[in-house]
């Protein structure tokens, strides 16, 4: 299937972006204006955005990492700081791991291998609710319901990004609801593998109020990566570059003099 992404600015790419499960390469929007000039390559994951759904509904990380690191190898002429949210993050790990040209530094936002249903429980049964809706106003109630410390204007663009009118009126989510094969599913063991594999300085972000990603789990990231690095951004939850892009960007920012820096 084909893979969507967005361009910003000019010239080679120095950064690339991976959204979240449920999400879209717009999620992203806030951050890049935030940080000006900087070309980059903001991807919509198979099954999300625009980009192609696959037959057989598997988008776990390693299957996700193959598909982009196929689709970008062209694309890109110099390693990128490569900053992936939740399923995105565990797909850059794998793409780290697996090519190590590929990335200079990891941003990981708010995600380890750690992740259950129950700390993802909210993102569960928003992404479980369903495919259509009557009315714009449906489906913009529910995403208020479930997203209670963002503007309404900030999901409204957002529902604009990640989902489409039908012709009889009612809405539709862009991204591949389909139940895949769980025997296709990375198991954790090998997910935090991937993490040991990685060569290139590691952070991890975490939103304060975020129950996706624990304590344990940064103690679990920091055996597998002793020299990683943890920031924690208070006031945001597990979506960090919705609730705080700008601080989010600061981050990314330091992280490409950084790169500038080792290269």
């Amino acid at each position: 299937g084909t893979l969507s992404a967005l361009r910003w600015g000019r010239g080679d790419p120095r950064l690339v972006l991976i959204h979240g499960t449920a999400q879209n390469a717009h999620t992203w929007d806030t951050v890049m204006l935030a940080l000006g000039e900087t070309p980059a390559l903001a991807v919509d994951l198979p099954g999300h955005g625009h980009s192609g759904w696959r037959s057989d509904a598997c988008y776990g990380p390693h299957a996700n990492a193959a598909t982009m690191l196929e689709a970008l190898a062209g694309d890109l002429k110099t390693p990128v700081v490569l900053v992936g949210m939740s399923l995105g993050g565990l797909t850059a790990n794998r793409m780290a791991a697996q090519a190590p040209e590929f990335a200079s530094r990891l941003v990981i936002v708010d995600i380890t291998p750690g992740v259950t249903l129950d700390k993802a429980s909210e993102i569960h049964q928003f992404i479980a609710g369903p495919q259509s809706f009557g009315s714009f106003g449906e489906i913009l109630a529910r995403t208020v319901e479930f997203n209670p410390t963002r503007s309404v204007e900030s999901l409204r663009r957002g529902i604009l990004h990640n989902a489409h009118r039908n012709p009889d009126g009612t809405w539709e989510w862009n991204y591949h609801r389909a139940q895949p094969d769980t025997g296709s599913f990375s198991t954790r063991e090998e997910l935090w593998s991937d993490i040991g594999a990685t060569q290139v300085p590691y952070l991890l972000v975490r939103g304060a109020n975020s129950p996706v990603t624990d304590d344990a789990d940064v103690a679990e990231l920091r055996r597998h990566r002793p020299d990683a690095v943890v920031e924690v951004i208070d006031g945001s939850g597990h979506s960090i570059q919705g609730d705080r892009p700008v601080e989010l960007a600061g981050l990314i920012g330091d992280e490409l003099r950084r790169a500038s820096g080792d290269g």
